[in-house]
């Protein structure tokens, strides 16, 4: 079954590029013809590269990777906001600070900063501060979560990088290629396809055309974690099945050995010494009693009467 098919994306418009003027001719490969001026994106090679990506999102994210949605355009904010809030992901949708990625400990001291602000207003502890301090606080809070809010949960740096026109965000995608994050984008025909891993021929500007691809790539990360859930619960019942299993293993009585003890002899060596202590006795009370003895060695009971 495709992940995404060639009527979804007629549908939507996705095959309709840039004027040609604005062309970038290193798009040349994924341009399938010219119509009045505009660009035809050649959609057999839009749904084989979308596979592509797909499969590796999922993938990824099946490991325990993370993803960045980034999109800072008017028509794609609400898409990128929520898809990602749909999917568990991290997003920027208002705008790209920079050094996100490169000067990430920076960024993590303001989402800090930001929960820190939001947890004074919830204990009201802003009411109790002078008025045009607390309005300070206030300001700087509303920046804050403008720009941070969709990456309140991010505690480490992505594994991927999704991004609606590259051109826009040609800052983010250059911080990624610094630290080799892979980028996954939706290349228009006026875009340079050359810094994106995985690029996505299409419309990057209508709404309905980006709101498919988007809900896509969604979708996968959702089957990554449900495939890493999978396997969470398969190896944590593996382990609850070892567990058992020794539970129930009969245990060996322990001999508690004493120290600086003298070991038996073994009782077939005692029987042995036994055996020839009464030999050696029968054979002399014998003797005693047999004077006749072959050996003259026995003793005269009537001579010792007398």
């Amino acid at each position: 079954m495709q992940v995404l098919t060639m009527k979804e994306l007629l549908e939507t418009g996705v095959h309709f590029g840039h004027r040609k003027r604005k062309w970038n001719p290193k798009m040349a490969p994924y341009i399938f013809t010219e119509r009045k001026g505009i660009h035809i994106v050649d959609l057999e090679q839009t749904v084989e590269m979308f596979e592509r990506a797909y499969f590796f999102v999922r993938d990824r994210i099946a490991q325990g990777g993370e993803i960045l949605f980034v999109g800072t355009k008017k028509q794609v904010q609400a898409t990128i906001g929520e898809e990602a809030e749909r999917c568990g992901a991290h997003y920027v949708n208002h705008r790209w600070l920079g050094g996100t990625l490169t000067n990430f400990i920076t960024i993590k001291r303001s989402i800090n900063r930001m929960k820190e602000l939001e947890t004074m207003v919830e204990e009201g502890r802003m009411e109790v501060i002078p008025p045009k301090e607390a309005t300070k606080f206030r300001r700087a809070l509303a920046k804050l979560q403008r720009n941070l809010d969709g990456l309140r949960h991010l505690e480490r740096l992505p594994d991927l990088l999704y991004v609606i026109d590259p051109d826009i965000e040609a800052n983010s995608v250059r911080e990624a290629k610094i630290l080799n994050i892979p980028v996954i984008a939706i290349v228009d025909t006026n875009c340079d396809p050359d810094p994106i891993d995985f690029p996505i021929p299409g419309n990057d500007d209508a709404i309905k055309a980006t709101k498919l691809i988007t809900s896509r790539i969604a979708d996968a990360v959702l089957e990554g974690r449900e495939g890493r859930q999978l396997d969470e619960a398969v190896e944590t019942k593996a382990e609850q099945v070892e567990i058992a299993e020794e539970a129930e293993k009969p245990e060996e009585p322990n001999e508690p050995n004493e120290p600086n003890e003298p070991k038996e002899p073994p009782i077939a060596s005692v029987s042995e010494e036994v055996a020839e202590e009464v030999a050696v006795a029968t054979v002399s009370e014998d003797k005693i009693r047999d004077p006749d003895a072959a050996d003259g060695e026995g003793i005269d009971c009537d001579d010792n009467s007398n």
